[in-house]
């Protein structure tokens, strides 16, 4: 390597980063040609001891400003010699030095032993034993007492009980491959005067050693000046603070790039807390901020920190302790910048402000009354005659109701009779209050019919102006406004926030709010409350089949169907998609709670005419009754939830009520969840495979993977049971996850011992396949990485996917048969049948469900469908698969009908993996 014999090179102690020249870049081996580089950067060119002591030389010169020579060593330099940096006392910019580089080869520097002895940081190498293999110079004049000897054996020779113990775990750490670590140790500096000094320590393996074998460096630096001035910075820092806060002010010390806030003892008594209870945290002034001051707040803040103001100032409301709003003023000032000019510090005031805010407030408040009465503006002005109801008023206020002012006469009678009916007795309490003292001026909102018949609502402020001797009031004046739009925005906003938009119902927000009503009324009449939950039975698969539009209209058709079901006093509520709510207040027995639920079993169950189809539905429901199942929201609302489940396994259309049984049974699946958390990562579950054969030739060249659970304290649990929890909970991803992994490892191995061409089937959940962040992709470079092809895995699913093949069902399905994995369609024939789709997918096998082959006759209707099954998907170029097989008569019927291959328990059940390997060696062994 060619180096350059000179460079230059600048040192910025802020933000402890150098520059460096062309010719310094290549004296170093630095890729650049210039460059501005972290200490971290540097630190990667150089030894970890010149690093070290080029470090302590900056430092020391900073603090002392004296002159600057060291000799450093390159990690990679290829020619013998070492790095020499030089700089003159410091000049202008205490916090920027600049120097010089040469390079030196070995002729011109000082043993490399000397050269250690002349670093000003100590230097130990010590063996794997804490045996003293070198001190240097430096380090024996920082020790005192054995130090001196020169015949020191370990480091308990040298330092005290104390730090010996601790450089001991430091080599340990280092010896055990730890990263580079740091510790402090407080040594002996003058006896005489109780002094000390603080060295810090960094330990790391040598990969020279002087000796020759293997053995540590113990780096130290004296880091006693910093320390002083670090503590003195603190001191300094204290001492402002505490004059800034005897004024009564808050302090404030911020780190934007962290968020981090640290806050005064005096600024947290402002909010109302204590010193210790509230953490520093991260960006906690923002979130006390008021909303509608925290915009203006950091556009202020921000203003400064691009530099367009000096300070930082805003006035605010702070949100208190108590829960109150209090103004404050802050004032603020970036003390620390990074090299990119960004704040790092900034130090800044609260002073509490709320006395003079509401000055000015009341001030306001005056100064807004007596606009009011005498400024003319585009409000509506009246000045009435308490005594006589006559009153005076503007243009504006008759061009608000439609009037010509020639045309208007404004009294007590006309403005009741305009008045909206159910806007009387709020008007007349607004002013009795005001009248008598109770409120600090008049202000009501109310209807006033417009000359067109239409109804507007009305702001109407006003403040009495006049009494006669005895203080009766004699005169008003004030103000009307035309607020019909704010009022019809409100509606919009309300009924956006309880009504369900598609039925007009009452959503989940407005049906708690309700309910919650119903059941304090029921605990003060001491009177009976059902809730009914109703859901649509096969609403989803009409939904799937016919469009959301038709969906929609059902909902519709439902919803109009249920409110003819119930009483006014009732509740009938929309939770969401097919599952609606009814309560029913004021109970006396269940009897007409049972009439309105057989009513709505009866109404639902009449066919639905919609977009030309007629549709047949059903709805489950799930009835509960306060008190006697809960006695409280959440309960009632949990419990007819439950018994709504019980009644669609029960068959659907019916209803059926709470029992504590469904709640045992409920939490009997809770922890049946929890337990299955618990097996997949305890490794409970075991994937089992049942063979797949043949019809032709009795060849098993396929198998089908199957989930299994033991659990250690129920034994088997059938995946009827836990399959449905892990897709509820989102566990079967996990399941279906090792499920694969299995799968692949060993139909790797079965390709290998039994036929190249061997596959297994692996089942997909709905909720599996539909699953935004799906495994697939990964699934598909995982064979790949094994060697194999897509055509070892086939994937079974479900009727119901073709049914909802959105975009992301069939972009997959194309997915799987661009990697040549087949696609095979499970339990075929038991749901909604799909055969337009098993031309537009490609799909390459059939199951024929077993429910068909379990009574499988010659002359029976099963056999009828499974011969009409096996040819439909001959002709569609399709394979089948009848599964269910227990017998010989069931394989020779299927045989008959060319059915390709079968499975069942006449070959095997499903058998552990180990188990079936042995199962198919033995199979071939048959062959």
């Amino acid at each position: 390597m060619q180096l350059s014999r000179v460079g230059l090179w600048r040192w910025y102690a802020s933000t402890r980063e150098m520059q460096w020249s062309a010719g310094m870049c290549a004296l170093a081996g630095c890729p650049h040609q210039t460059s501005r580089l972290s200490f971290d950067e540097v630190a990667s060119l150089f030894t970890s001891a010149s690093v070290l002591a080029w470090e302590q030389a900056l430092q020391q010169m900073l603090v002392q400003q004296t002159g600057l020579e060291c000799q450093l060593s390159l990690r990679s330099a290829q020619q013998p010699g070492c790095v020499r940096v030089v700089a003159e006392v410091l000049q202008g910019d205490a916090q920027i030095i600049e120097g010089s580089a040469e390079w030196l080869p070995y002729s011109q520097t000082s043993h490399p032993e000397q050269l250690l002895h002349a670093l000003p940081i100590g230097i130990l190498e010590v063996n794997a034993e804490a045996g003293i293999l070198f001190i240097n110079q430096t380090l024996r004049q920082w020790l005192t007492g054995a130090a001196a000897s020169g015949q020191e054996q370990d480091l308990s020779a040298l330092f005290e009980a104390e730090n010996a113990s601790r450089l001991h775990s430091l080599l340990d750490a280092s010896m055990a491959g730890s990263q580079p670590q740091s510790i402090t140790l407080h040594i002996s500096h003058n006896q005489q005067q109780h002094q000390r000094r603080e060295l810090a320590v960094e330990c790391q393996e040598s990969t020279a050693a002087l000796t020759g074998k293997r053995s540590w460096y113990m780096i130290m630096h004296d880091v006693t000046v910093y320390a002083e001035l670090t503590q003195q910075l603190r001191q300094s820092e204290e001492r402002w603070q505490l004059a800034l806060e005897s004024s009564g002010d808050g302090v404030w010390d911020w780190y934007p790039q962290t968020g981090i806030e640290i806050l005064s003892d005096r600024l947290k008594a402002i909010y109302g807390y204590g010193p210790n209870e509230i953490e520093d945290l991260s960006d906690e002034l923002d979130r006390r901020t008021h909303p509608d001051d925290l915009e203006q707040m950091q556009a202020d803040r921000q203003a400064h920190f691009d530099g367009l103001t000096p300070t930082y100032i805003n006035e605010h409301r702070v949100q208190c302790k108590d829960g109150r709003w209090k103004w404050i003023l802050t004032r603020g000032t970036v003390i620390e910048r990074d090299v990119h000019g960004e704040p790092v510090r900034v130090v800044g005031t609260h002073t509490d402000i709320s006395e003079r805010k509401q000055a000015e407030a009341d001030v306001r408040d005056s100064e807004e009354r007596l606009r009011m009465a005498l400024s003319a503006t585009h409000q509506g002005l009246y000045d009435l005659n308490v005594q006589t109801g006559m009153a005076i008023v503007n243009a504006d206020y008759a061009l608000m109701l439609g009037y010509a002012l020639e045309q208007f006469s404004e009294n007590r009678q006309n403005w009741l009779r305009r008045l909206h009916p159910e806007d009387l007795a709020l008007s007349e309490r607004a002013f009795r209050d005001y009248i008598n003292g109770k409120a600090p001026e008049y202000r009501a909102e109310f209807r006033q019919k417009h000359a067109n018949g239409s109804w507007v609502w009305i702001l109407s402020v006003g403040a009495l102006v006049e009494w006669d001797d005895q203080g009766n009031p004699l005169r008003m004046l004030g103000t009307v406004l035309d607020i019909t739009a704010r009022k019809q925005s409100e509606a919009i906003i309300w009924q956006q926030a309880n009504i369900d938009p598609l039925t007009g119902l009452p959503n989940r927000r407005m049906f708690y709010d309700r309910l919650e009503q119903n059941l304090r009324q029921s605990k003060r009449r001491n009177s009976l409350l059902a809730v009914l939950f109703i859901d649509l039975d096969f609403f989803k698969e009409v939904n799937d089949t016919l469009g959301h539009a038709t969906g929609d209209s059902l909902l519709v058709e439902a919803a109009r169907r249920l409110r003819l079901c119930v009483r006014e006093t009732d509740t009938v509520a929309r939770l969401g998609g097919d599952e609606f709510t009814v309560s029913l207040p004021d109970q006396s027995d269940t009897v007409q709670v049972e009439q309105i639920a057989r009513k709505i079993i009866e109404q639902l169950a009449s066919p639905f005419h919609v977009a030309g189809e007629e549709i047949y539905l059903s709805a489950s429901i799930g009835i509960t009754i306060y008190p006697r199942d809960a006695d409280n929201l959440a309960d009632l609302i949990k419990h007819a939830d439950q018994a709504m489940y019980a009644a669609k396994a029960a068959g659907r259309n019916r209803f059926s009520y709470f029992t504590p049984n469904l709640q045992t049974a409920a939490l009997a699946r809770l922890r049946l969840n929890n337990d299955l958390r618990s097996a997949i990562s305890d490794k409970q579950l075991q994937v089992y495979f049942q063979p797949i054969v043949e019809t032709d030739s009795g060849v098993i060249r396929k198998a089908e993977a199957l989930i299994r659970w033991y659990h250690p304290h129920k034994g088997w649990i059938s995946p009827l049971e836990f399959i449905p929890i892990a897709e509820s909970s989102g566990q079967i991803h996990a399941i279906g996850e090792l499920v694969f992994q299995e799968s692949v490892r060993w139909v790797s191995q079965w390709r290998k011992t039994i036929h190249p061409d061997f596959q297994i089937s692996i089942n997909q959940s709905p909720v599996e396949f539909q699953n935004e962040n799906s495994p697939y992709t990964g699934w598909i470079s995982y064979l790949e990485q094994q060697g194999l092809p897509g055509q070892a895995i086939n994937i079974e699913i479900t009727e119901g996917l073709l049914l909802d093949a959105d975009n992301k069902v069939a972009s997959r399905l194309i997915g799987f048969r661009d990697a040549g994995i087949q696609v095979a369609i499970d339990d075929f024939g038991t749901g909604y049948s799909a055969l337009s789709y098993l031309k537009k997918f490609d799909i390459d096998y059939l199951k024929i469900d077993q429910s068909f082959v379990r009574n499988l006759r010659d002359d029976s209707s099963d056999m009828a469908l499974c011969e009409a099954i096996i040819m439909m998907a001959h002709k569609l170029g399709l394979q089948v698969v009848a599964e269910g097989v227990e017998n010989a008569e069931q394989e020779q019927l299927l045989r008959s009908a060319k059915c390709d291959f079968v499975q069942g328990y006449l070959y095997s059940k499903p058998l552990p993996a180990s188990d079936f390997d042995h199962f198919l060696h033995q199979a071939a062994g048959k062959l």
